[in-house]
């Protein structure tokens, strides 16, 4: 037997919704075929049984898998490193076997958060093949410059291999525990589903293309139909597609959708969809197929400002997608950006103009731009002085437009946000949570934005921190 390997998804974030950590389960599905014995600590699920799990297994390799850097925020600025820091140190008092690093978060970062763990190796991007092949290789002694992905030390130096990313039929696969995935259940009804890898969109701020690649790799429809269907089996009641975005060719979305019909399944799900290429055939299959909620990518209401972000969309496209939206009453909201590259006043302005050409939709809007490294944003940040290229940007970094402060964005959303009750900005406020926490109590599944913004239509403001008295 090859060994047994002790797998944790070190994330903790609850808000909106804990999320089932869908990345750790395709790592399981794949050791598990490759005849390695899989085990999880989930440390948002089974924090209160961290100690019992290590002290019960003997791995010959533990693995930690970081999801999100922070909340993104540019109020709150709330990190997730300590857990993975504080886990890793863990394991290494009780372990003396290898620590490997992996996930989405650290492959943002993956040489600074290397070298902050102390941890001894890492996996950039996918890790079905890269994993696989490390663990093979410290096995048997063999060598590790050729394994994908691989972050390691050589000579003093942290380098990182160039990935191999698998194919749409090659990734997918996921273990899904059943005492795991009732506990997400019982959060909030969904469990999640990816049915594709990639971006090749060129958003100027995007962390995608950096963890996945840009060649787009789309599972086979009827791979995608089976997750759902397996899914509707632990007693999901609504599924959410986690695609960077899932409309990023129509003929995979059709060819899903098809597929899920002919299973005759009845289950709601959400996706992210860009608002563009969509027409009214696509929506209504989709609908058929399921769906009841969409989250568009808009990023912004004004031509000038998509242009400088690095959308080749307008918003006559995103209108139209509304419209389409609208037509076959599917709940959509748009999330916006604001402040980022070629942002002024002027163009909030017109943004929260166009907004009320929309009949219907929440809008969602942050304040700030992350800066990631890897991202056209961070080499214009750099181009224009705003930072160093040497600088730590894992304590979060902001892009702000020349002439914009946070304080004045943040003024100008939440004075749109007073003028129109669709509009939710910033951070969710107590009001949002204890929303939230009662509607999962009465059994809501889905998202839960269009029950705020209707919260906010109907109540006035001074009843609404009033929200858990009944």
């Amino acid at each position: 037997m090859p060994g047994r390997v002790l797998l944790i998804s070190v994330n903790r974030c609850k808000m909106p919704d804990p999320v089932f950590p869908l990345g750790l389960a395709c790592l399981s599905a794949t050791l598990r075929r490759a005849g390695y014995q899989p085990t999880w600590l989930d440390y948002l699920a089974q924090e209160d049984k961290l100690d019992p799990i290590l002290s019960s297994c003997q791995p010959d390799f533990v693995g930690l898998s970081l999801r999100n850097i922070d909340d993104v925020l540019i109020r709150r600025q709330e990190t997730y490193l300590d857990d993975l820091t504080t886990l890793t140190r863990e394991v290494r008092r009780r372990f003396k076997c290898p620590i490997i690093l992996g996930g989405s978060g650290f492959s943002i970062f993956p040489r600074e958060l290397l070298a902050t763990t102390g941890a001894d190796f890492g996996i950039c991007g996918d890790g079905e093949i890269g994993l696989v092949a490390l663990l093979e290789a410290l096995r048997e002694g063999g060598e590790l410059t050729s394994i994908p992905g691989l972050v390691h030390r050589r000579e003093g130096q942290i380098v990182i291999n160039e990935p191999r990313r698998p194919l749409g039929d090659e990734f997918g696969e996921a273990d899904r525990p059943a005492a795991l995935a009732s506990y997400y259940l019982g959060a909030s009804g969904m469990l999640n589903v990816q049915t594709q890898r990639g971006c090749a969109f060129r958003c100027c701020y995007c962390t995608y293309p950096v963890i996945e690649g840009r060649p787009q790799r789309r599972r086979p429809p009827e791979l995608v139909a089976a997750d759902f269907e397996q899914l509707c089996r632990l007693g999901a009641r609504y599924l959410f597609v986690v695609d960077s975005v899932f409309n990023s060719s129509a003929e995979h979305v059709a060819g899903i959708c098809e597929a899920v019909l002919r299973r005759n399944l009845k289950v709601s799900w959400g996706c992210f969809l860009r608002p563009q290429g969509l027409n009214a055939e696509l929506m209504r299959l989709m609908v058929r197929a399921g769906l009841a909620h969409i989250e568009f990518g808009s990023d912004s209401f004004c031509d000038e400002v998509l242009s400088a972000y690095g959308k080749d969309f307008t918003f006559e496209d995103i209108l139209r997608s509304s419209e389409l939206a609208q037509r076959e009453k599917v709940a959509f909201c748009h999330y916006l950006i604001a402040g980022g590259p070629g942002e002024t006043s002027g163009t909030l302005a017109q943004g929260f103009a166009n907004s009320q050409r929309l009949e219907s939709g929440v809008i969602l809007a942050v304040t700030g731009m992350r800066l990631y490294p890897g991202t056209a944003l961070f080499e214009r940040a750099v181009a224009e002085g705003r930072i160093q290229r040497e600088d730590d940007l894992l304590k979060p970094t902001f892009y702000l437009a020349p002439g914009l402060t946070a304080e004045g964005v943040s003024a100008q959303l939440q004075d749109f946000a007073r003028r129109s009750a669709n509009w939710i900005v910033d951070d969710p406020d107590a009001a949002y949570g204890r929303l939230v926490q009662r509607l999962r109590q009465k059994g809501v599944v889905g998202p839960l934005w269009s029950y705020f913004s209707t919260i906010r239509r109907l109540w006035p403001e001074r009843q609404r921190d009033k929200l858990d008295d009944g």
